[in-house]
């Protein structure tokens, strides 16, 4: 095995680094102590969750996805209603990802937050935050990142070519499937403990990983997935009706709004990590370097990845550490480790590389 890059040496004229980027190969034995130090001493000071941001961020959010959806739906102008669902779809986008927020920063921090975010965005767009909670957090386990038992893991660079497109289009249909689920699925589980069973397994959880089947809720969750259901339902029954009232031009600009957030969300998942572990446990450091950081220069990373999201890999260095504090996280560990660190070893340049590395890995194992 390769030593661990030290942390600081060597660089060319221009300052960028004379040697390769760490691996993930590197540190499937050992970690990089180093650098995990530095991780939790260089920024204790930013783990305090500001609620002012958290707050804020998300009634914009969705005050601007609604309002523009509202738009699209009012206008006449084709080109006029196509720029506004565009708009609609990235700022509930945005609105969205803070359930990944939800399932990290602790319960006391942010009083009424998981309500409120549940009231705005989770049951309207019929993802509520039991979706996500207690399942994201599988896929931080030591032992369970990147095996069978992860339900965000696929091996996706180490797939066939097809796999790749297959991948993002299908989260074409999320919308309908969660319609489907909420208006047909839950209430026919509600009489039918068999089928309660096979939905709550196997379609109650963002997950990609197709062998993952989710336990039976517990405790206080009990309570919350309940109510979370019934107004998901009842939503689900609202909108069907809709069409009646409304006709069918509302729903359905709703809904490829909603595809649209869907699809963007699934190529960024396809580019949140390299996705070349083959199921054996890894160390947090060979984690980290599975994942994925874009960081500045350049804005488009923050439409794609919202929220934190574009320093993925840095996340799973600090997984309670809040989406407004990552971006001085991540200035200072750059500024302290160097360009000869490990840290730079998951910092990538952007979206279209990113998939290009994958679609290469794909084709490789196509000819193979």
């Amino acid at each position: 095995m390769q030593q661990p890059l030290s942390p600081s040496g060597p660089t060319g004229a221009s300052g960028a680094s004379t040697r390769p980027k760490a691996t993930r190969a590197q540190f499937l034995a050992c970690d990089d102590r180093d650098m995990l130090r530095a991780a939790r001493d260089l920024t204790r000071d930013l783990a305090t969750a500001r609620g002012e941001i958290y707050w804020l961020d998300l009634i914009a959010s969705a005050g601007i996805g609604y309002g523009a959806m509202a738009g699209a739906i009012l206008v006449s102008s084709v080109p006029l209603a196509v720029l506004l669902g565009l708009v609609s779809a990235l700022a509930l986008y945005r609105a969205l990802m803070f359930i990944h927020e939800l399932t990290h920063v602790h319960r006391d921090a942010l009083p009424g937050f998981r309500l409120g975010w549940n009231a705005l965005v989770g049951v309207p767009l019929l993802t509520p935050s039991f979706m996500y909670e207690g399942v994201h957090t599988l896929h931080h386990k030591r032992t369970q990142y990147g095996t069978v038992e992860d339900p965000e893991y696929l091996p996706l660079a180490l797939m066939k070519p097809w796999s790749l497109p297959l991948f993002v289009l299908i989260a074409l249909l999320a919308p309908v499937a969660l319609l489907f689920r909420f208006a047909v699925l839950v209430p026919l589980g509600a009489i039918l403990p068999p089928v309660r069973r096979m939905v709550w397994q196997r379609f109650s959880a963002l997950s990609i990983n197709p062998q993952f089947r989710r336990r039976p809720p517990e405790g206080e969750m009990r309570s919350r997935v309940f109510w979370q259901e019934t107004c998901g339902a009842v939503w689900a029954w609202v909108l069907i009706g809709s069409m009646f009232a409304l006709g069918w031009r509302p729903i359905l600009i709703a809904l490829a709004v909603v595809s649209f957030t869907a699809t963007l969300n699934q190529l960024r998942t396809l580019v949140a990590h390299l996705w070349e572990n083959e199921g054996e446990p890894m160390t947090v450091t060979a984690q980290f370097l599975d994942s994925v950081n874009v960081p500045p220069p350049g804005p488009i990373a923050e439409i794609w990845a919202p929220v934190g999201l574009r320093y993925h890999a840095l996340h799973h260095l600090m997984p309670s550490m809040p989406y407004h504090s990552l971006p001085e996280a991540h200035r200072r560990l750059s500024d302290h480790l160097g360009l000869e660190s490990t840290y730079q070893g998951a910092n990538h340049p952007g979206l279209v590389v990113l998939v290009g590395r994958i679609a290469r890995s794909t084709m490789g194992r196509g000819r193979g």
